[in-house]
């Protein structure tokens, strides 16, 4: 699997992006990057467009990689470079389940992310700004828009692959990490 050296990954909010990306950085011992970290700035702003950006640039201009994260205003930037993308295409209930209680997880133990932004009980349940609205909202859009996406002649370069299942990506772990043992 030596072909595996910069690696997207995408999937609605809750698929598991982060913890698969955390993995595979892991097991194949290249760098992990977190578009969520290079995007938001303390107190949930965005960081600006430019900024970001440059952000990506620099966090991507390694020889390996692996990323998550799905911000359509730089995927150009990070599909070029990759040479395969992982897709978490898991099926409703198992991303809403994963999200509410990484959501329910997070508020209890105070967890922060994204640049020490921490997710509160008021912001995930009882908003319209709620990661959980947007999960439910975007699901069937993301799901179109990868569908599509990976269809398109300027990502003919990449290797996909689409992870309909946990059992499915743990086979995928399993299968880069014997890959790996071999190559070493």
């Amino acid at each position: 699997m030596s072909e595996l050296c910069k690696i997207a990954i995408v999937g609605t909010s809750g698929s598991g992006k982060t913890t698969l990306a955390r993995q595979t950085s892991q097991r194949l011992a290249i760098p992990h990057v977190e578009l969520d970290a290079l995007h938001w700035e303390p107190n949930w702003t965005e960081a600006p467009i430019d900024v970001f950006r440059s952000r990506v640039e620099k966090a991507l201009s390694g020889e390996s990689w692996v990323v998550d994260g799905n911000y359509s205003k730089i995927r150009p930037l990070v599909w070029s470079r990759a040479d395969t993308i992982v897709w978490l295409d898991y099926s409703f209930p198992i991303v809403i389940g994963q999200i509410i209680n990484r959501t329910i997880r997070r508020v209890v133990m105070r967890e922060a992310c994204c640049n020490g932004n921490r997710e509160t009980f008021q912001k995930s349940f009882l908003s319209r700004d709620s990661v959980i609205v947007w999960a439910v909202q975007t699901y069937r859009k993301n799901r179109k828009r990868y569908l599509s996406l990976f269809q398109q002649p300027e990502f003919a370069h990449l290797k996909k692959v689409r992870l309909t299942s946990p059992k499915m990506t743990q086979g995928w772990l399993e299968e880069i990490s014997q890959s790996r043992k071999i190559e070493n």
